[in-house]
């Protein structure tokens, strides 16, 4: 796997990741076993870098990737902060599409204190004494609406000076946000540098909101982009069909129309969808390492099978249409 390095902070990120959110029970519930079994097969493709949240079923997915990378080494890991978790009064059937997840409550805490105590917790659950990279996670109004002002004042007033004494300290190697939207980037930006931006869903084939500002800014400035739900919460992968997601919800039709365009103009380079909209993030100049996340190790190997392969040179002429300059 190629890695980049990721702003001034020394850290190299490979080019491909493994995001576990769906090892923390996402929308279906997964048994150790096989959670162990598609780490596994991430590991065996060569997979390095792992991201993690105390989010992804309030701790599960950090516990059960504690247990897989324990013995290991020659790995990168990221988690992210701005949650704290505490022991639940009782058992949580279902909580933010997470089914059957550790049993903790969840309260937002942006502020220093609160992103030192997240990443001790985090530290505990990954039985690590670091991690490479802290995202800040669900900043912003996507996640926050009229709720986000406070969390913002509060990030700002102790907890982006703590990310960086941390990062001084060694307990982190490097620090950015974990976010949905582009916005909430700029702002942040706009108060000191970031080293990297973990950005779901707004750098993709079918959503390239990033390139207007956040693109041309991180690429000026130095802040590598890592890139999240490069199919757009599925209908990258599944195409137009009836039912299918963007964005966490039912597509639109305007979309349904967009995503069968795409699928065309894929299948005229023989490509797939799939495979098209993973050769997009991988091919951006601004992206330094794209995440694939799934409980199923032949969805992951799927997925691998798309990103290994060979792109004929007229695909690659539309690809570089599609990221607005020369793919790598």
């Amino acid at each position: 796997m190629k890695s980049r390095l990721i702003g001034t902070s020394g850290v190299a990120v490979p080019e491909l990741a493994f995001g576990c959110a769906s090892i923390g029970n996402l929308y279906r519930e997964v048994t150790d076993e096989d959670a162990q079994s598609v780490l596994h097969t991430a590991w065996d493709a060569g997979i390095r870098y792992f991201d993690t949240a105390p989010h992804y079923g309030r701790g599960l997915s950090e516990l059960r990737l504690g247990r897989f990378l324990a013995g290991r080494s020659g790995f990168t890991l990221s988690t992210k902060v701005g949650r704290i978790l505490s022991p639940a009064q009782s058992p949580i059937a279902e909580v933010d599409g997470f089914v059957n997840p550790a049993h903790n409550d969840v309260r937002y805490d942006y502020s220093g204190d609160g992103i030192e105590e997240a990443i001790d917790q985090s530290l505990s659950r990954l039985g690590q004494t670091s991690v490479d990279i802290a995202y800040v996670h669900d900043l912003g109004d996507y996640t926050h609406g009229a709720a986000n002002a406070a969390h913002m004042e509060a990030f700002f007033g102790s907890g982006y000076e703590r990310l960086v004494r941390l990062k001084r300290a060694g307990t982190i190697r490097a620090f950015g946000l974990g976010v949905n939207e582009c916005q909430v980037c700029l702002d942040v930006m706009d108060h000191g540098p970031l080293d990297v931006i973990l950005l779901a869903g707004r750098l993709t084939l079918l959503d390239r909101s990033a390139e207007a500002a956040l693109v041309p800014r991180c690429m000026a400035e130095g802040t590598g982009i890592a890139v999240g739900g490069v199919f757009n919460s599925g209908i990258l992968a599944t195409g137009p069909v009836a039912g299918a997601s963007y964005d966490y919800g039912p597509a639109p039709q305007t979309v349904l129309d967009r995503v069968g365009a795409l699928q065309n103009a894929a299948a005229a380079h023989g490509l797939s969808l799939a495979t098209a909209a993973l050769h997009f993030a991988r091919r951006h100049p601004a992206v330094v390492s794209v995440l694939l996340g799934t409980a199923r190790p032949e969805s992951l190997l799927r997925n691998l099978e798309g990103w290994a392969q060979e792109i004929p040179a007229g695909a690659a002429d539309l690809l570089g249409e599609f990221v607005g300059a020369q793919g790598r």
